[in-house]
């Protein structure tokens, strides 16, 4: 926080101009409607889309800036949240945001009780070593 000249404070940086708080880009919500809670690990695809985002005026400059990086490439929840410098719970809400509108679809990971038991591979690649 920083105060000018006549004593008042600012809630702002100088050289980064005006702070938006997470809870107004995400409109107060802590999540988005229709999605599961997504995993930090759950991969972001942007959808082949024949408008530009920019052009979308119900999206923000954040969901704009994650339809952007997922377009180039797959992109996890993590490594948004960490490319966008902003919360874990606002990409989510953002990225459920997106899935809604059709412009991302995410790629959940399988959950570790529907992997196949390290043994049953072992079992296999045994079988075929005897082969």
């Amino acid at each position: 926080m920083s105060t000018d000249g006549q004593g008042r404070s600012h809630w702002f940086d100088d050289d980064a101009g005006p702070v938006v708080r997470p809870y107004a880009m995400t409109r107060g919500r802590t999540s988005s409607t229709g999605q599961h809670r997504l995993d930090l690990i759950a991969v972001v695809v942007a959808e082949q889309h024949d408008g530009d985002p920019e052009g979308d005026h119900t999206l923000s400059p954040e969901h704009v800036d994650i339809v952007g990086l997922c377009r180039d490439t797959p992109q996890s929840v993590a490594e948004l949240s960490s490319e966008l410098d902003l919360p874990i719970g606002v990409v989510r809400v953002l990225v459920g945001d997106l899935v809604e509108s059709e412009w991302v679809h995410v790629n959940r990971p399988v959950p570790p009780a529907e992997l196949v038991d390290e043994s049953i591979l072992r079992d296999v690649i045994n079988g075929l070593r005897a082969l």
